[in-house]
């Protein structure tokens, strides 16, 4: 078997799958990416030894959606890094979440890490992370994954959170479009959930579909789609408090 890293990636606004693959590049220099946000296609099976599973933190928890399909890997006689990309504040329960799916899916998880990306609702928090400190610090990780895995060792990854883990996030309100909206439908085929659909010359959000992760907002080249005010200002004042700190990123090796 080819000595290659698979990185599975869920990434709506792209930090998680840019932490995951530095990871990975610490960790080999024969890398393939396999994107769970692809929704009309079942993610393949793993074809090398090492599986990276990097995952965004949505309210503490591991989205659904991405949770879901990594469940259906077979990840019998292969290892796993499980990696939770948080915006700045917390992971909670998102990195222990993560490596539970991993070990239910039968791989064996040799390190994980919880890293810090720019936030999705609120950009000025984490803003421009991962940075070139972050980079640094990540790859020299990978490195050490690298060297524990060519030693054959088996250290036991303790990883904090709870179980049960906390509720899922309950989602107040859905973006919206602005006036600036041309209607190119970009958002909708953008959304990995396909909450999103044009009506009537309508944009449309199905709040019961719609998780927050903002897809719809990256991909947008008006930058039309946004928060309702309301809701943005929230978001604002909740989060103000973690634009001038640095939140570090957490590694486990074992």
């Amino acid at each position: 078997m080819r000595e290659l890293t698979e990185l599975y990636y869920f990434s709506p606004t792209g930090g998680t799958k840019k932490a995951g693959m530095l990871l990975c590049e610490g960790i080999s220099w024969d890398v393939e990416a396999v994107d769970l946000g692809k929704k009309e296609e079942a993610p393949r099976e793993p074809e090398g030894d090492l599986v990276v599973a990097a995952m965004p933190v949505f309210g503490g928890r591991i989205p659904g959606v991405a949770a879901e399909k990594l469940r259906t890997l077979n990840g019998k006689g292969k290892k796993a890094v499980a990696v939770a990309v948080y915006g700045n504040r917390a992971y909670e329960d998102a990195l222990l979440e993560l490596k539970d799916i991993l070990e239910e899916c039968g791989f064996e998880v040799t390190a994980a890490a919880a890293l810090v990306a720019q936030h999705s609702m609120v950009p000025e928090v984490g803003a421009g992370r991962p940075d070139e400190e972050d980079q640094k610090e990540i790859l020299e990780f990978g490195r050490k994954v690298r060297e524990k895995l060519e030693k054959g060792s088996h250290g036991a990854v303790e990883i904090p959170g709870n179980r049960p883990y906390k509720d899922e996030m309950e989602i107040p309100a859905t973006p919206m479009s602005a006036p600036s909206c041309t209607k190119c439908g970009r958002c909708a085929m953008a959304c990995p959930t396909d909450a999103i659909r044009i009506e009537d010359g309508q944009v449309m959000t199905e709040k019961e579909s719609c998780i927050l992760c903002m897809a719809c907002k990256a991909a947008c080249p008006e930058h039309a789609r946004i928060l309702p005010p309301p809701m943005q200002e929230m978001m604002d004042e909740k989060l103000g408090a973690f634009r001038a700190v640095r939140g570090a990123n957490e590694l486990f090796l074992g």
